[in-house]
């Protein structure tokens, strides 16, 4: 039996979640996922004593997830994973073996929290495609996709995001999709998310939404029919909310055609006045496409795939004269990602990965008055850990190396003030 595919996903001020898969030869030669149980190590990388175990799980599973707390703040530590006493070891990608990350060297160092009190915690996901049911194609047919055996991973993807973040270890307050909820807009899509969303929270309370390339309007005997946005939001419309001082904005970044965003002039002008009336005002923007020059030329799609150059720049500029602007989250990439924006403004633009495949997850941002937190979670039910662990395969195997991001991607600490902001 071999345990491969270690990654150490979450890195928090007191935690750390690693995940991994084991296997064995079947009588072909193949391997294929064995059950077999999960152990965690840990010592202090300081000390001389051998690691102690810290995580200890009998029950047998081929798909490994173990979640280590009461760590202590700014602390390294050195780790070893274990199924059936077999190391697990980092797969064969450059993601997790490149020099320095935590899986090659075997060390990882916990962050240290923002100061002051901890305020209002947001999940940020996008890309669950409801309705989907061949994952990991570019184009019709290429390469070939995966499909569930027997159930819509879709849905299982959304149900196990859902009932993650409001676990009491995760306790989000609030969530945000941006983009791509559905496949592609039609309107039994649209009401099925809608209604799975509606039982966990209320639109533009506890959760809130913008439209995604995929949500685009039907076009059907020359008439357009935008069924998403009869249950959501009209197309090219911000929207805009406030939780205790903080100010949200979601974007329509979509196109009619295409894979590509824009902003019409009327959305970005009324973006403009809603900015310019309260520059200082602690603001989180969200939208489908991401918006700098560094994320449209790193990903595969290239710059025709993310928001056309006139408006990512007349996005900076904006968000230049408007100093409360945090932090710009999109999907559309399936990756987690943060990229530098394209002039010196104090703006994180943050891609996270999709909901529906591997890495299959969410990010929690956690808002301190000193600042916050973003650290990237993996879904847990076992559903969501098998199809997360076959999907890894996509696009000839190299979907880990574009989807998961660095360890600083997914997780790391920003100061800013955030005093002015009430509690949830």
């Amino acid at each position: 039996m071999d345990a491969s595919d270690l990654e150490l996903v979450t890195l928090t001020d007191s935690s750390a979640i690693f995940t991994w898969t084991s296997r064995a030869r079947d009588h072909t030669g193949r391997m294929r996922p064995v059950p077999a149980d999960t152990e965690v190590r840990v010592a202090p990388a300081d000390g001389l004593g051998a690691a102690r175990t810290r995580y200890l799980d009998s029950r047998a599973t081929a798909y490994h997830y173990a979640e280590i707390d009461g760590l202590e703040p700014g602390r390294a530590y050195r780790f070893e994973a274990y199924s059936n006493g077999r190391r697990a070891v980092p797969a064969r990608t450059l993601v997790t073996r490149r020099s320095g990350s935590p899986e090659s060297t075997g060390v990882f160092t916990t962050a240290t929290p923002p100061p002051g009190q901890l305020l209002r915690t947001i999940a940020l996901a996008n890309d669950v495609h409801y309705g989907e049911h061949t994952s990991g194609l570019i184009v019709s047919g290429i390469p070939t996709g995966l499909r569930h055996d027997t159930l819509h991973y879709p849905e299982f993807m959304l149900d196990a995001l859902l009932d993650d973040v409001r676990s009491p270890d995760r306790a989000a307050d609030h969530l945000i999709l941006a983009g791509d909820l559905t496949d592609s807009g039609t309107l039994d899509q649209s009401r099925a998310i809608r209604a799975r969303l509606d039982s966990w929270g209320e639109l533009g309370r506890d959760y809130f939404v913008c439209r995604g390339n995929h949500d685009k309007p039907e076009r059907h005997r020359g008439r357009t029919q935008d069924h998403w946005g009869s249950v959501f939001h009209s197309r090219q419309r911000l929207v805009e909310y406030h939780l205790g001082g903080l100010r949200l904005i979601g974007l329509d970044t979509t196109r009619l055609t295409g894979s590509g965003g824009t902003i019409v002039v009327p959305q970005r002008d009324r973006l403009r006045e809603i900015l310019a009336a309260d520059p200082h005002r602690p603001t989180l923007i969200f939208g489908h496409h991401p918006v700098t020059s560094h994320a449209a030329v790193s990903n595969p799609g290239g710059p025709g795939f993310v928001l056309d150059p006139s408006n990512a720049a007349a996005l900076h500029t904006l968000y230049r004269n408007a100093p409360g602007v945090f932090l710009h989250h999109s999907g559309h990439t399936h990756r987690n990602r943060v990229s530098r924006p394209n002039i010196g403004i104090n703006v994180e633009f943050l891609e996270v990965a999709a909901v529906k495949e591997y890495p299959g997850g969410y990010l929690l941002l956690r808002l301190y008055e000193g600042g916050y937190t973003a650290n990237f979670y993996k879904t847990r039910s076992d559903a969501a850990r098998t199809w997360s662990t076959r999907t890894r395969r996509q696009y000839l195997g190299l979907h880990p190396d574009h989807a998961l991001g660095s360890c600083t991607d997914r997780n790391h600490t920003t100061h800013r003030d955030f005093s002015g902001l009430t509690a949830a």
